[in-house]
């Protein structure tokens, strides 16, 4: 087998470990509802898992206060995103008019999505201070009713945990993406990404597609 020849399906190897990794539209039961952390599911008041549905997996934003709880990381397994080019979410949030989105840690902020993804190992400690990357703010839109997609292409300065972005930290960067152990989105706000999210009357999320290319 010429070099060549070596080199390309090498290279379709790598593009094809996130698709094969992880299917376009996850089961319910792959959505873990979270995160953990020594045994403490910090989404109080949520499910461990989403919940199967007709349209695709969803799960009920915890309302009215942040004392009935608040949904924070929503993650699937992936075995590695080297070699993928963009994440897309599309999802679809059903709630009356009158029902706003509160981040429970900063709710003076408006409430966000943001795509996210893991590399294995994190101990959820500044120790791991490149493990968790979130989708740029830029690009964050509130939530709120209706149908939403997000599409994230993975070359744009996504943003670590402790700070800096991919632009700053491209070793970093780079190492979290071969590495990757889970991927997603979370809720928060701007200066709380993942630090949770809650609704003001009866909401429900549901994810129409999600697609790692």
């Amino acid at each position: 087998m010429s070099n060549l020849r070596k080199m390309i399906l090498m290279g379709a190897a790598v593009m094809a470990a996130p698709l094969a990794a992880l299917a376009a539209s996850p089961a319910a039961s792959d959505w873990q509802i979270g995160p953990v952390i020594k045994g403490r599911n910090y989404s109080v008041g949520m499910p461990p898992y989403m919940e199967p549905g007709r349209d695709g997996p969803g799960f009920d934003f915890p309302y009215p206060s942040a004392s009935d709880g608040h949904v924070h990381y929503v993650t699937v397994p992936v075995r590695s995103l080297e070699g993928a080019r963009s994440i897309s979410l599309t999802y679809r949030i059903d709630a009356a008019p009158d029902v706003r989105f509160v981040a429970q840690q900063y709710p003076d902020q408006p409430a966000i999505p943001s795509l996210y993804f893991q590399r294995a190992g994190d101990r959820w400690t500044a120790r791991t201070p490149h493990h968790r990357w979130y989708s740029p703010i830029n690009r964050a839109m509130p939530l709120e009713a209706g149908t939403h997609t997000v599409t994230i292409a993975l070359d744009e300065p996504w943003k670590a945990m402790m700070g800096g972005d991919a632009t700053a930290l491209p070793a970093q960067f780079e190492r979290a993406k071969a590495e990757a152990a889970v991927v997603g989105f979370v809720f928060g706000s701007s200066g709380g990404r993942g630090h949770g999210v809650f609704a003001t009357g009866p909401a429900r999320f549901t994810v129409l597609d999600f697609v790692i290319e």
